[in-house]
């Protein structure tokens, strides 16, 4: 209640600092500033722009250089005088009502030169699905996991702050398809839980754009359901480099020019401890995870119309557990009976993993005429993963003592369950993959011709090894008195050489010279020698600006078809035996939304963007997620569906203060055939008298959220823009959680609605100004350094992950739910050069 009550408290402020400062504004108190402003020999300036720092609009100063400006009384604020070659100055003040303030301002001369011209992004407007989002605010968003994903959580919803993976209109993990540079990322597979996980594959510093389609994307992109991540690196134009250290993660990134700008070079290095992080969670132990990775890119332009890329990548994820003990909590309400109950767990073990992924491409560029451009690709992908558990662990289940003034406070007073547990695990994969790409760009005026083909060899080899032994009550589980019984045994290898060979062409048209009406019409082919399938996937999409129409707005809309082939998870089946003849998922999609310009209240510009989107799904294999782990039926054996609304919010709330809202509204459901059980009638005497038979029929799929709702907010200091806050703010109602392997206790369960705010404070250390810096200050170089201190959720809430099940002496399943991170706090310091 107490948690529930600082919620509200803290959604009041949050409204109150947006909202009702606009609709106040009339009736604050005001008083006046009056003054002159002169050069650096006291002559004086006009048209000097003095404005109140965070508003747009403000006044110019006479031909006297002279000025009277009405500003807020009883509380502080600044004046911001600028003017072209001249550096900015800022002056603070607190007044009274009807209070004037005389003062005179002399400005310096600057080197600064004019900002750069800031034009629209209209492809965004234009692109069925298409957001995109600005890099430079990944390493100022507060989350744990912190990159490009965090943004793109803000948009698309979560439910842990341990992963980088995300969700994308009812589709899971796998569904999503990410490149940089036009290379095709792959990511661990064997990761469990988001404690394992290491670096996201983005690096930020290196990152010069960022396009999402959360659906609806063109034929140029590949064979996935749900989502796209088109990653762009930068190309240098001179030295430069920047460098950020903090509790959880450390970088250092240079890039440069070389050969008379004919070579550039970008590398960035980051290594990455969640100790900290961990240290908080539900089970006690010595948590030593670690990664590290090294990226770079490398172009050479030979002349005017041949060039090369290289890009490469190496990482390494380590994380080593020996758990000690773990108490968790969890209260039951029922007309029955209500109590607190507790499990707690004592451990003997360890765990040891290591997630290891190398890759390395190389590009060709011919510009072979102006309006033609030809690109050859070749890249090696190459992923090593092992797992080694072998954890014992003692467990008493019952109720537990929270009165502080009994001497039994926190322990288990009235047992209901003990037993004893074993997890044996002994996992190796390797994954390599050669592939082979070309790609054309011809450019004919009205339309855009888009061209591309790519083979793949791919070669698994995957060793599965694990088992579970359980004992309750002196009673090995399964019960079995001539035999000692195993509770889960899982053992497998496969050998897999998979070809795949995939291609397309679209083309992008535009109707009028004004570009009122866009239409991108392409196809798309997939075969794979996996199942034999050879796939066509046709896709359009639109956009039209009604002319006649005084607002700024522009309609859009996509159609296509959206098939995936199988990868290596698909394919296995929960008893580990794998299904090569398993099928291609296969869906198509509809959406369609507009996107307004528009000036806000404010008076500074915001744009809405929204869309509603339909998905029809059928060959689907159904799955269970637990933790951040998906666990395949290994079977064609579902149809399934998708629909939803969403509403994006652009803007500044503050001037010069980017910030962005998120609303959806999503329902996703799948009917599996053959999910019959019998429902039986028991006499008093508690024994089946009748039974009937059942159909699951159409249930939630475990990414089914209703509601989702993201912001991000950035704000500074009314008399000083030099220290700023950002708050990131994540709701998703709840979520299924399905038993596994039960047909008749699917959706049996429920996670609670996911609610997380990170706040993120930061402070300007040094500025740009180099005019005021000493010859031999070690500093001299630095473009700006920036201190930060960051607070994870900040309302403390317990959000639930997944669920443990227990059972007492009489047979009885209780859940236990498995715990996210408390509030914590984290600092860094970045620096740029």
């Amino acid at each position: 209640m107490e948690k529930q009550v600082r919620l509200s408290l803290l959604l009041v402020v949050i409204f109150h600092a947006v909202c009702v400062p606009s609709v106040l504004q009339a009736q604050r108190k005001s008083a006046f500033v009056n003054g002159r402003v002169l050069d650096e020999n006291e002559n004086p300036l006009s048209d000097v722009s003095v404005t109140i720092l965070g508003r747009v609009s403000g006044l110019i100063t006479g031909d006297s250089g002279k000025f009277r400006i009405k500003v807020p009384a009883d509380r502080a604020f600044a004046l911001v005088f600028s003017f072209t070659g001249y550096k900015t100055e800022q002056k603070n003040f607190l007044l009274n009502e009807n209070e004037e303030e005389n003062l005179t301002i002399k400005l310096q001369l600057g080197s600064d030169q004019l900002k750069e011209v800031i034009v629209t992004d209209q492809r965004q407007r234009r692109e069925a699905g298409l957001i995109t989002v600005n890099p430079k605010q990944a390493i100022n968003i507060p989350s744990p996991t912190g990159g490009i994903e965090s943004l793109i959580k803000v948009f698309v919803g979560s439910n842990n702050e341990l992963t980088s993976n995300y969700s994308v209109r009812g589709g899971n993990y796998d569904e999503n398809l990410i490149y940089v540079n036009d290379f095709e990322i792959f990511r661990p597979y064997l990761v469990r839980s988001g404690q394992q996980e290491g670096l996201s594959f983005i690096n930020p510093e290196m990152t010069r754009t960022v396009s999402f389609y959360n659906g609806g994307f063109q034929a140029k992109y590949g064979d996935k359901m749900s989502s796209v991540l088109d990653i762009q690196y930068r190309k240098p134009k001179s030295f430069g480099g920047s460098a950020y250290i903090g509790l959880l993660e450390q970088g250092l990134h240079l890039e440069g020019t070389g050969a008379k700008d004919r070579f550039t070079y970008l590398v960035g290095f980051r290594n990455k401890s969640n100790k900290n992080l961990l240290a908080s969670q539900q089970t006690k132990g010595n948590y030593v995870p670690s990664s590290a990775d090294l990226q770079g890119l490398l172009t050479y332009q030979f002349n005017d119309q041949w060039s090369a890329e290289l890009f490469a990548n190496f990482s390494q994820t380590k994380f080593n557990l020996q758990p000690e003990f773990s108490q968790q909590t969890s209260s039951v309400f029922s007309p029955f009976f209500s109590a607190n109950l507790g499990l707690d767990i004592f451990f003997e073990g360890k765990e040891e993993d290591r997630y290891r992924t190398n890759m390395v491409g190389l590009s060709i560029i011919q510009q072979a005429r102006k309006n033609l451009r030809l690109k050859w690709m070749a890249s090696y992908f190459q992923n090593t993963e092992k797992e080694s558990v072998d954890i014992t662990g003692a467990y008493l289940f019952g109720e537990r003592d929270f009165d502080k003034s009994q001497p039994t406070f926190g322990l288990i007073v009235n047992p209901l369950g003990a037993g004893v547990f074993q997890n044996f695990v002994r996992n190796e994969l390797d994954i390599n993959v050669l592939n082979f790409a070309h790609k054309g760009y011809y450019d004919r005026g009205k339309h855009f011709l888009q061209w591309g083909a790519s083979a793949d060899f791919q070669k698994i080899d995957d060793k599965l090894h694990e088992w579970e032994y359980q004992d309750s009550a002196g009673y090995s589980l399964p019960y079995n008195p001539s035999q000692l019984s195993i509770f889960k045994v899982l053992k497998s290898r496969a050998d897999l050489d998979i070809f795949r060979l995939s291609g397309y062409i679209q083309d992008n048209i535009v109707f009028r010279d004004s570009a009122d009406f866009t239409l991108q019409a392409g196809l798309r082919f997939n075969y794979n020698s996996l199942n034999g399938e050879m796939l066509l996937s046709p896709r359009a999409g639109f956009s039209w600006k009604p002319s006649a129409w005084k607002r700024d707005v522009v309609v859009r809309g996509a159609i296509g078809v959206y098939n995936q082939p199988p990868f290596y998870r698909e394919l296995r089946r929960y008893d580990g035996t794998l299904n090569k003849d398993i099928k291609s998922q296969k869906s198509w999609q509809v959406s369609g939304g507009f996107d307004y310009n528009f000036t806000g209240l404010n008076g500074r510009p915001m744009r809405l963007a929204t869309e509603a989107y339909y998905k029809a799904m059928r060959d689907v294999i159904p799955y269970d997620i637990d933790n951040v782990r998906l666990r395949y039926f290994g079977e064609n054996s579902a149809k399934a569906y998708a629909m939803g609304l969403e509403l994006r919010l652009f803007g500044e709330l503050v001037k010069d203060a980017e910030s962005w809202v998120s609303f959806g509204l999503m329902r996703t459901r799948e009917n599996i055939s053959g999910d019959n059980f019998y429902n039986y009638k028991l006499d008093s005497l508690n024994q089946p008298t009748d039974s009937t038979l059942t159909e699951g029929g159409w249930l939630r799929r475990p990414t089914d959220r209703l509601l989702t709702f993201g912001l991000f907010f950035s704000d500074y200091l009314s008399t000083n823009k030099n220290f700023k806050v950002y708050v990131n703010t994540l709701y998703g109602s709840n979520l299924p959680y399905n038993i596994p392997n039960s047909v008749k206790y699917r959706n049996a369960l429920f996670i609670d609605p996911y609610i997380r705010i990170d706040l993120g404070f930061s402070a300007l250390l040094l500025d740009s100004d180099k005019s005021n810096r000493r010859s031999h200050s070690p500093f001299r170089n630095f473009e700006n350094i920036w201190a930060t201190l960051e607070i994870f959720n900040i309302i403390d809430r317990s959000n639930t992950i997944s669920y443990l099940l227990i059972k007492d002496f009489s047979n009885t399943t209780f859940t236990i739910p498995n715990r996210l991170t408390p509030r914590l706090l984290n600092i860094k310091l970045v620096a740029r050069f």
